[in-house]
């Protein structure tokens, strides 16, 4: 089942998505990642796999007791398309490495931005934070404006093209945070889980919330669904 994991695409927000490109271990080994993380521990004592009951007993242990390192012998690497605005929260978790495009190689296309699906209201209670939905109406023409932004911006972004100018610094024109970027990410599954549980939760922007759940329904909870149910009980519910 890992296998099929590999290379499998999950469309996201308008225009974004999140690929799985690799992990270890590799489906090839035959080693399932539940397994890696059991033998990781058991390596103390010179000891593998003693059946799936005791195996699972010992990562229930494992997490429960925050015995983290094993966990950390799992490792995950997307292919992510996200706007700015999600890599600006994601890149805060510094355990993850990235590689990112640049707009200083690669030019911007038309529709390289992001579209709201709805504009979310200030949250009382949280100066961070949004909550609730403006009306109808107030959402349609909010939304015609960003379009017609993003296609002024567009424009002026290819006439200093056409002007000569560098790719660097024509992309000055573009809106910041809402342009899309494609980056290779890679985490072990222990610091995995810290990300997870941080923007999976209901406070978090739901324009990371929403790539923290296709994480860890897509790919963490079927390539590691012992670690996942010890996660949901030891962790999520803290």
């Amino acid at each position: 089942m890992t296998e099929n994991l590999i290379g499998k695409r999950v469309p996201l927000l308008d225009k974004g998505w999140l690929e799985l490109i690799d992990m270890l271990p590799h489906p090839a080994t035959g080693v399932s990642g539940d397994l890696a993380i059991v033998n990781a521990a058991r390596v103390s004592f010179l000891g593998e796999s003693k059946g799936d009951e005791k195996d699972k007993k010992l990562l229930f242990y494992l997490l429960r007791n925050r015995h983290t390192s094993p966990f950390e012998m799992v490792e995950f690497k997307f292919r992510v398309r996200a706007p700015l605005v999600t890599w600006w929260q994601w890149a805060r978790h510094r355990v993850w490495n990235f590689n990112a495009q640049s707009g200083r190689y690669t030019p911007f296309e038309e529709n390289d931005f992001y579209v709201p699906p709805v504009w979310r209201k200030q949250a009382a209670s949280n100066k961070q934070a949004s909550e609730g939905e403006v009306d109808a109406e107030t959402n349609a023409l909010l939304t015609q404006k960003l379009l017609a932004h993003y296609e002024q911006s567009y424009t002026l972004y290819e006439e200093t093209l056409r002007a000569g100018v560098s790719k660097e610094m024509a992309r000055f024109f573009l809106p910041g945070f809402n342009v899309y970027y494609t980056w290779v990410a890679k985490v072990d599954a222990h610091n995995l889980m810290h990300f997870l549980k941080l923007r999976m939760a209901d406070d978090a922007q739901y324009e990371i919330r929403v790539y923290a759940q296709a994480i860890y329904q897509e790919f963490f909870k079927p390539a590691l669904p012992w670690t996942a149910e010890a996660f949901e009980e030891y962790i999520l519910k803290e």
